[in-house]
């Protein structure tokens, strides 16, 4: 390596249309051959990766790809398959990949778990017994076809050992370093066999050195980089970190590898530098350009961070790259075609990410004056969307003068849970569901002539009655003691209330992956954020009038509006989250206003958004826990306030979760149900909770025995007066059928258990 060159991480897998999402549907419903989705795919990747998407990178990344999920690709490729699954080895074939992510009839899921501080979700290895061993070498079969197809010689991207079994389940922590001995030559021969193919370069990802690891993980890491230096001495290993800091980076920075990648965007790297050097024997992948938000880099200021980082060392240790892989932001800005002109000019998704990379490699190559129109450019684009900024001095002077009464219940949650009981008489385990229910390609496609102008809103408005209606008749012939209204009317749970509130903007193409085939699209956070006029009311009290039962009103909560927006750094993100809440605080008051006993406000989110860094996480879920009790602060005693959260590490938000003083908390668990029951065994909580009972993220009907069991495990350490049955998730993305099947299946269980605890309460 003579001079600074650039790279990329990864590249979003969904398409510019998400064609990607598409294929795999269509495959999953019957729709085209096994052969059809590889070959969709095929041309999916092989376009992300041609030059005019990655023109002027220097370093290409091969094998960032997927069919679901990077993890689930490295422990297939490791014949990582659980038992249940009935896997006789050699190469995984799909069905079995994708039985792993969904579920089939005989065999539930594989657990699935947020991607670090990300909204991406990954499918969670289990190494109960395994004897791994290279069933598929995914790198090596990538970068060949990127070198015989387009003439690339890329850089393959590998999850490395050590994060990998870190996310792993299944083994004692105790046996950590055993497991990573057994997977070793497993890696090595992978290298290997890329170094005989002609690469030169290879990225292993090792985002868990930027979580605060124990000594002993860096011991074992050095044990680890030590054995690839000494068998596979011909390659170059960039040790990949990013999301934020690298701890222990004294040690890290020493590893026997080529490369070090490290995080200048949300990480401390630069305090790194400064205190501890850098090698001069190894190369520096300065992650510069952010890639987890969509706004345009101030090139100005990007390039004095490059000039600052090249003090530490000479031109040929330099490599510009971004923060993390694209694959958290959308894939085109080209296709906006109804954005503010000013908002779509201070956009930067993954194309001009790229752009930005190699604008930024020049400019530290070559000089300011090379790149001169360019900064000119951008420094243009950004004071505009500044000059536009849309600012609420009226809701800033609110955020300033707030106090920590003004988020605090009049009535403490013993004194108002017994106005709540008289006043709605739910039965013992009540069941309920999160709240969106299927939206089937006839809702879809009839909001997308809606927004295209093909239908009158007053057709809109009778088509989304129309789907409440038959749904509350659904729910009360399935006997399901709290109703939703179904959410017929909305995208996606933030993107929704994105299009309502002011200070935000949507786009129509910027897609990015949460998990399998499901895509969401994050609004834009630009200005200060406030309410105009009500947002579900007039679906929720629709709903209330069709039945007897009670209906639940449903809200995203300010946690997760935030974490799952583009937010633009004008304000700060804390500020923003309190506006938020303020805003919602509105809209509860509204639907209470207008006769609903049960308002949910959802924080899927809220565990994601937890910093890498443990030292600041007492700010983030103080201000967490602080925002959601803004917004429900002014409610009566007797409306009861329920949220949901998605998959996580509960224990590490346990005092959070209590924090929040929420009536009701709802957890997706399914697929780790027993793990999260322990968090409740040994903590003890007042309030009242249902944790999921079956999994909405696999077409699978569970059985009623399993419902039951799931039951029956946790309340053995909550107590059923306290307890819900819900589903662990929105019903959003299920089909009507199946929906139907597992909820018979869910209500038939808890009257089952409701009878036997029934019984023995009266013994």
């Amino acid at each position: 390596m003579t001079t600074i060159k650039s790279s990329n991480l990864g590249y979003p897998r969904i398409g510019e249309n998400r064609e990607w999402k598409r294929a795999l549907e269509n495959f999953w419903n019957g729709n085209i051959s096994e052969q059809e989705l590889i070959h969709i795919t095929d041309e999916i990747r092989l376009h992300n990766l041609k030059k005019q998407k990655q023109q002027g990178i220097d370093l290409i990344p091969v094998g960032d790809f997927s069919l679901y999920d990077h993890v689930l690709d490295t422990s297939i490729s490791f014949g990582v398959v659980p038992e249940r699954f009935s896997y006789e080895g050699g190469k995984v074939d799909l069905d079995t990949y994708f039985a792993i992510a969904r579920g089939v009839d005989d065999a539930v899921a594989s657990e699935m778990t947020k991607w670090f501080n990300t909204n991406y979700h990954y499918i969670v290895p289990e190494l109960n017994g395994m004897k791994p061993s290279l069933v598929e070498n995914r790198a090596l079969t990538y970068y060949n076809e990127a070198k015989e197809k387009l003439g690339i010689d890329g850089k393959p991207v590998i999850l490395g050992p050590i994060t990998y079994i870190s996310l792993s389940k299944g083994y004692d922590g105790s046996d950590f370093e055993a497991v990573v001995d057994t997977f070793l030559p497993l890696y090595t021969q992978v290298l290997q066999e890329l170094a005989d193919a002609g690469a030169t370069w290879v990225q292993l990802d090792e985002p868990i050195f930027s979580t605060d690891v124990p000594e002993e993980i860096i011991r074992i890491a050095e044990k680890v980089y030590n054995h690839f230096a000494n068998q596979v001495p011909a390659i170059n290993i960039i040790f990949q970190t990013y999301f934020e800091k690298v701890f222990h980076y004294d040690r890290i920075k020493n590893l026997p590898v080529k490369g070090i990648g490290l995080d200048f965007v949300h990480g401390d790297s630069l305090k790194l530098l400064t205190e501890y050097g850098f090698p001069k024997d190894k190369v520096l992948a300065a992650g510069i350009v952010d890639g987890r938000n969509v706004w345009l880099a101030n090139l100005e200021d990007k390039l004095s961070l490059l000039e600052t980082i090249k003090r530490f060392v000479h031109e040929e240790q330099l490599i510009v790259q971004p923060s993390s892989s694209l694959l958290h932001v959308p894939v085109t800005k080209s296709l906006e075609k109804k954005l503010d002109q000013v908002i779509l000019d201070g956009l930067s998704f993954a194309d001009d990410k790229i752009h930005e990379v190699v604008t930024l490699t020049k400019g530290i190559k070559s000089g300011r004056h090379a790149i001169a129109k360019e900064i000119e450019s951008a420094t243009a684009a950004l004071n505009n969307l500044h000059a536009t900024y849309r600012s609420n001095q009226s809701v800033r002077n609110k955020i300033t003068d707030l106090t920590s009464e003004d988020a605090s219940r009049d009535t403490a949650f013993p004194d108002r849970i017994k106005t709540q009981q008289e006043s709605l008489k739910l039965p013992l385990l009540p069941t309920t569901t999160i709240g969106s229910l299927p939206q089937t390609p006839e809702v879809r496609s009839t909001r997308t002539k809606w927004r295209k102008g093909k239908i009158t809103d007053a057709a809109y408005e009778q088509f989304v009655k129309g789907q409440i209606q038959r749904w509350i008749t659904i729910q009360e012939e399935l006997d399901i003691d709290v109703l939703v209204h179904g959410e017929f009317e909305r995208n996606d749970m933030v993107e929704y209330f994105g299009e309502k509130l002011k200070g935000f903007s949507v786009t129509e193409y910027g897609w990015v992956q949460s998990y399998g085939s499901r895509c969401v699209k994050p609004p834009l956070i630009f200005g200060d954020v406030s309410w105009e006029q009500p947002i579900t009311v007039k679906e929720s009290v629709f709903a209330q009038s069709l039945t007897e039962r009670t209906v639940k009103g449903m809200l995203t909560g300010p946690v997760t509006i935030l974490n799952w927006s583009f937010v633009h750094d004008t304000t700060p993100r804390y500020d923003i989250m309190k506006q938020i809440a303020l805003a919602l605080q509105k809209e509860i008051e509204a639907l209470e206003e207008n006769g609903i006993k049960i308002i949910q406000v959802d924080e899927p989110a809220l565990r994601e958004g937890l910093p890498l860094n443990q030292e600041k996480w007492k700010k983030y879920l103080d201000a967490s826990a602080y925002a959601f009790r803004l917004a429900t602060a002014t409610v009566k005693a007797g409306t009861q306030i329920h949220t949901h959260m998605c998959y996580s590490n509960f224990e590490d938000i346990f005092d959070c979760i209590d924090a929040l003083d929420a009536d009701v908390i709802s957890i997706e668990t399914s697929r780790s149900h027993g793990e999260l029951v322990s968090t409740f065994e040994q903590n003890t909580y007042t309030k009242e909770i249902g944790l999921g009972v079956y999994d909405i993220h696999s077409p699978r009907i569970p059985s009623v025995e399993e419902v039951k069991a799931n039951i029956e495990r946790a309340l053995q350490s909550i107590s059923p007066t306290q307890f819900w049955v819900n589903p662990d998730c929105g019903l959003k993305t299920r089909k009507e059928p199946e929906t139907i099947d597992a909820l018979k299946v869910m209500v038939q269980a808890a009257k089952e258990v409701r009878q036997d605890q029934l019984t023995t309460l009266k013994q």
